[in-house]
């Protein structure tokens, strides 16, 4: 039966050389699983198996599997961020270019439905224990849409509209996955959203 809650400590920051290969062979191994056959092949002892490390060490880094689908999703979104950087959108406006930035994030979910199923379900099911690692999604998808956006200083209606933009990319993750919309859908509802950044650019002096 899969342990649900273990000891809450986890390694100290910032993590050595070591630890850091190890953290790392972990969300690979828990990446690879999910991608197989979604949440429910998230077993923790076969991650601690296929990343090589002890059981006991790997409840050390992530208390459940709960902890470690909601680290591996912030993973994949900052390797995400490091593609988007290398190939920037091309639109004209800062809300073309997050819509941009948003569906190609959203296509490549959708190349791994497993993967981004099981990410979505360990978010869904999160509650105040894994408050760290939900902040950290919302931190990385953040700093994907100001990246997008050309915003290193945004003002607090920029960053309310930001969060509005979050809410409805995640909802629309939850109604694709569960088949209640389209892809179609999915570019009008993320584009509409993406509007609201239009309505919070600073006027000019």
């Amino acid at each position: 039966m899969e342990k649900v809650e273990a000891a809450t400590a986890r390694p100290a920051s910032p993590l050595t050389e070591r630890q850091e290969a190890r953290r790392r062979r972990i969300l690979r191994a828990s990446a690879q699983l999910a991608g197989r056959g979604g949440f429910d092949a998230v077993q923790m002892r076969e991650v601690a198996e296929s990343s090589q490390v002890a059981l006991g060490t790997l409840y050390r880094y992530f208390p459940s599997k709960v902890h470690l689908l909601v680290a591996t999703m912030q993973d994949q979104l900052e390797h995400m961020h490091g593609t988007l950087r290398k190939k920037p959108p091309a639109g004209r406006t800062p809300a073309e270019r997050v819509a941009e930035t948003l569906m190609r994030a959203f296509r490549a979910l959708q190349r791994e439905p497993h993967l981004a199923d099981a990410m979505v379900r360990a978010l869904t099911f999160a509650d105040r224990s894994v408050s760290p690692e939900v902040d950290q999604v919302s931190r990385q998808t953040t700093a994907i849409i100001l990246d997008a956006m050309g915003q290193e200083h945004p003002t607090p209606a920029q960053l309310s509209a930001v969060r509005v933009i979050e809410h409805t990319w995640h909802s629309a993750l939850i109604t694709w996955l569960s088949g209640r919309a389209s892809i179609a859908q999915v570019k009008i509802d993320i584009e509409t959203a993406c509007r609201l950044i239009d309505l919070t650019e600073p006027e000019a002096p």
